[in-house]
């Protein structure tokens, strides 16, 4: 009767013994599943939230902005209408002459044959070639704003000297020499108006050329 005692306290010892081990196994794995374990070993900016705002993403905000910038300019310099250049246009001249009028004046029209339109504003270089040497206009008025000349349209502009009424052969022209504004490619054209200017010591009317698009009298 005695060894049955002690063998169920013997029993009794190992099973208490065995419900302790198995509960601190309980613990032990609860601790390594707890969720602020996980969190606090995990790498920094490895995880997918803090991948979500970290450099990347703003490097595509801010590459964003730089293309969003750059579109307007792209279309402004795309846009943007070339000057008349002189292989663009072509020049003539015609007497404009009208009787009565103190003075004469020679119509320079330039027709835009480019393909394209274009953009043409100021003073034309207007240079008058006589026996006596190279005469230059003097600019006469105030310019206008710049002017897109469509593609086949024609722009005038008059280049007004004084009438020989003097009697004598004068000073006798032999051609027109015209550059167009912002250019340095000239064309020379055949002299379309009256023979000769007067003779003058400096005190009379110069030659003058008006501000592209005034093609009447008086410049």
């Amino acid at each position: 009767m005695r060894a049955h005692q002690i063998t169920l306290a013997a029993l009794a010892v190992v099973a208490g013994l065995s419900l302790t081990a198995c509960q601190n196994d309980g613990d032990d794995a609860a601790a390594q599943t707890d969720p602020s374990s996980v969190a606090t070993a995990s790498p920094s900016g490895g995880g997918p939230t803090s991948g979500g705002s970290g450099a990347s993403g703003s490097d595509a905000d801010s590459g964003k902005d730089t293309a969003a910038g750059a579109g307007p300019a792209e279309q402004d310099t795309q846009g943007k209408t070339a000057k008349c250049a002189t292989a663009g246009l072509a020049i003539t001249a015609k007497d404009n002459y009208i009787d009565g009028d103190p003075d004469a004046t020679v119509a320079v029209e330039m027709k835009n044959t480019s393909g394209q339109d274009c953009v043409v504003a100021g003073f034309a270089g207007v240079d008058l070639k006589t026996n006596a040497g190279t005469i230059s206009a003097e600019r006469k008025g105030a310019p206008a704003d710049p002017y897109v000349l469509k593609n086949g349209k024609t722009i005038a502009f008059a280049v007004n000297y004084p009438l020989n009424e003097t009697g004598g052969s004068g000073v006798r022209i032999t051609g027109l020499v015209v550059t167009p504004p912002n250019e340095t490619k000239s064309v020379t054209l055949a002299w379309p108006g009256k023979p000769s200017l007067p003779v003058t010591d400096g005190s009379g009317d110069p030659v003058t050329v008006g501000p592209i698009g005034s093609a009447g009298q008086g410049g």
